[in-house]
């Protein structure tokens, strides 16, 4: 079949603009005028986000702004998919977050094992994989070895990736022993630990493996009990594939909130099988780099928890009655939020998160870059929160489909640049 190109996509985008589709009643949504921001000046996100629209640079998108403890913007646009049919976007739309799931996934669960005493950033690595080699000096042949806080803050010197295809012609599909065994013992360290940045699905793939064995759990049910089920997230999950690492094996009850990424060679999208072809193909569909679903209203709360230094409490107003509870520390949140001191400061990574990295653009110019968190998914999803103003913005795109060629980049930053600009106290 005919993959959409990017000028038809364009077409179809801008016919999807002229509709803009709104949350379903208000889903919470309060007056941005009662929490301190220009109702005026953020809804310019509406004009930004159909102007990328209709450049087809995504079939559509959802965007969420937090205000401290509240939702003050929620808006759809566009559409959730092209192919095999072209189906309007809504708010409750579950998105591949791709490298967000960093964040979501594997940073909380490895927080909560630090404030439990059972890991340490200082922890090294082959403490817990037997044979983790370290980084060896080139001219003195001294080693040393890489710790947790170099894999948290992509300051190991691992590389960025190792090729899928490579890997599956060594040790078939789904064999995830095999790819961590690759990155203990094969995979090249670029520098000294601690002294560069290089940015590595390879150090979350293989912090998962540190909290799976740690926790003695999977990484997907490990975080379901510990954060998605007590956060009352209803729509963020893993999706574990089957033998065909196509077919998720539980959780089909989400799958039509779902939006599809890539069309393979089959002519159909992946749907609820994770983009990332380590994670789907290596870790059938649960890894520490890539794997969690969610949507704008689940993100948002997470965002709301980070704001509120750990705590989340029964929300009736966005749609979580019953659960509550501390997620995390207070001192766990600040950890997670600071520059190890450690590093060099070129490295400029929080734990798990983005704060002044080489790739901390799409925080925009506004944003103060001293407490700004940041990440981003190659899907086209993207969080910032700035803990000093409590506001937070979430932006889901499905910028692979039907091909991987759309681009979001520009929009990321203009809107955060809109929300910063329309904060008035």
């Amino acid at each position: 079949m005919n993959i959409l190109n990017k000028s038809l996509r364009a077409a179809l985008a801008a016919v999807a603009a002229l509709i803009l589709v709104s949350c379903g009643g208000n889903n919470g949504v309060e007056d941005p005028a009662r929490h301190g921001m220009d109702p005026t000046k953020l809804a310019q996100i509406d004009s930004a986000v159909n102007a990328s629209l209709c450049e087809g640079n995504m079939p559509g998108a959802v965007v969420a702004v937090v205000r401290d403890q509240s939702l003050v913007y929620l808006k759809a646009f566009g559409s959730k998919s092209f192919v095999p049919d072209t189906v309007p976007m809504t708010v409750e739309t579950m998105f591949d977050v791709a490298s967000l799931s960093k964040c979501v996934g594997t940073t909380l669960s490895a927080m909560q094992l630090i404030e439990q005493g059972r890991l340490k950033l200082t922890d090294p690595v082959k403490e817990y994989i037997t044979g983790f080699e370290p980084w060896t000096d080139p001219e003195t042949g001294e080693p040393q070895d890489i710790i947790v806080r170099d894999l948290m803050t992509h300051s190991s010197g691992l590389s960025a990736y190792y090729d899928p295809g490579t890997f599956v012609s060594r040790f078939g599909a789904n064999h995830p022993d095999s790819l961590v065994r690759v990155i203990a013992t094969e995979v090249e360290r670029h520098f000294r630990p601690g002294t560069g940045f290089l940015y590595s699905c390879l150090n979350f793939i293989t912090m998962q493996n540190l909290v799976e064995r740690l926790s003695g759990e999977k990484l997907n049910d490990y975080a379901r009990k510990n954060i998605f089920e007590p956060m009352g997230l209803a729509h963020t999950c893993y999706f574990p594939l089957d033998e065909d690492l196509r077919t998720p094996l539980c959780n089909a009850e989400l799958l039509p909130y779902v939006a599809p990424t890539t069309v393979q060679a089959d002519g159909k999208p992946l749907l609820g099988a994770v983009h990332d072809p380590l994670a789907r193909l290596a870790n059938g569909g649960i890894s520490g780099n890539a794997g969690v679903f969610s949507n704008a209203m689940d993100l948002s709360r997470i965002c709301m928890m980070i704001m509120n230094h750990g705590s989340v409490g029964a929300d009736r107003k966005h749609g979580y009655p019953n659960p509550s509870g501390q997620i995390l520390a207070p001192e766990t949140v600040d950890l997670m939020c600071t520059i190890p001191p450690e590093n060099d400061p070129q490295v400029g990574r929080a734990l798990g998160w983005d704060k002044q990295s080489a790739h901390s653009g799409i925080r925009g110019e506004l944003f103060n870059p001293e407490t700004t968190l940041c990440h981003t998914g190659y899907t086209g999803t993207s969080i910032v929160i700035d803990m000093e103003s409590k506001t937070a913005v979430i932006i889901l795109t499905n910028r692979v489909h039907p091909t991987d060629d759309g681009l979001v980049s520009p929009l990321r930053a203009r809107i955060a640049n809109i929300v910063a600009g329309a904060i008035k106290e």
